[in-house]
């Protein structure tokens, strides 16, 4: 898939930024500035900012979660969903959205029928997009890995740690629905997983949300649960999520770039 950037860096506290298009398909890039003036600097790691679509209205929530990885000399990367933001509605997809919410209104069981008509085809189409986006992104200089995963629909991100060896950790924020066939691909992650759970997420199963944590097979594995909604989350739990990549994301670690395997 083509790739080029579509705005020039913009500078802001530390952080660096830059829109781009990856076969017509929007991104943005956050560096920590200062990454191309050291030529003897090991390649910083990358990770993926997942988000439930809309990049341009994520942008200031997903640059504040760049701005603090970059601390740590990550860079992030983020693009948009299929469907999602200006790109093309899929009219399946919306309507499944749609009897979701309609559900969760209601305050009765969501049919796992609706999550699977949701959050499978999304899955389908967005891990080989991410997936492109790890070969173009790692091609870059100053960015060699290792990639980890961040937030974002959790089916994603279990998708994408089962089919890329490229990843070597993900952060999960368990705030959307999983169908029950992605709990089989989650038995088969075996790469360190930390969980940010909001106890009173008025929008979460908090039961599926800690069945899903007993699926993942990693032998390293986080769960961090704490009071409040959805918005709720304290800042600590975010510098906890931060310390986990730093801990795992090593500049250096191994030579990541180059295309995806399997």
């Amino acid at each position: 898939m083509h790739f080029t950037f579509t705005s020039e860096p913009r500078t802001d506290d530390g952080l660096v930024e830059r829109d781009f298009s990856l076969g017509g398909v929007p991104g943005i890039l956050w560096t920590p500035a200062g990454l191309a003036d050291d030529p003897d600097a090991a390649p910083a790691p990358l990770i993926l900012q997942g988000h439930p679509g809309g990049l341009e209205a994520m942008r200031p929530r997903l640059a504040a979660r760049a701005r603090r990885s970059a601390v740590d000399g990550h860079a992030s990367a983020a693009l948009e969903l299929p469907g999602g933001g200006e790109r093309s509605r899929i009219p399946e997809l919306e309507a499944a959205r749609a009897e979701l919410r309609a559900a969760v209104l209601a305050g009765g069981a969501v049919p796992d029928g609706v999550v699977d008509r949701l959050v499978l085809p999304l899955v389908d189409l967005a891990v080989p997009e991410l997936r492109s986006a790890m070969d173009a992104l790692l091609a870059l200089p100053g960015i060699g890995g290792p990639v980890g995963y961040s937030g974002g629909i959790v089916g994603i991100g279990i998708r994408l740690a089962v089919v890329e060896p490229r990843l070597a950790a993900v952060g999960f924020f368990a705030g959307s629905y999983v169908p029950l066939s992605l709990f089989e691909e989650a038995r088969r992650i075996s790469i360190p997983v930390h969980v940010l759970l909001q106890w009173d997420d008025e929008g979460n199963d908090r039961r599926q949300a800690l069945d899903l944590f007993d699926a993942f097979g990693s032998a390293e594995k986080t769960l961090q649960a704490n009071l409040g909604g959805h918005r709720g989350v304290p800042a600590y739990a975010g510098e906890d999520a931060a310390r986990f990549f730093a801990r795992h994301l090593v500049a250096g670690a191994e030579p990541l770039s180059g295309p995806a395997a399997g």
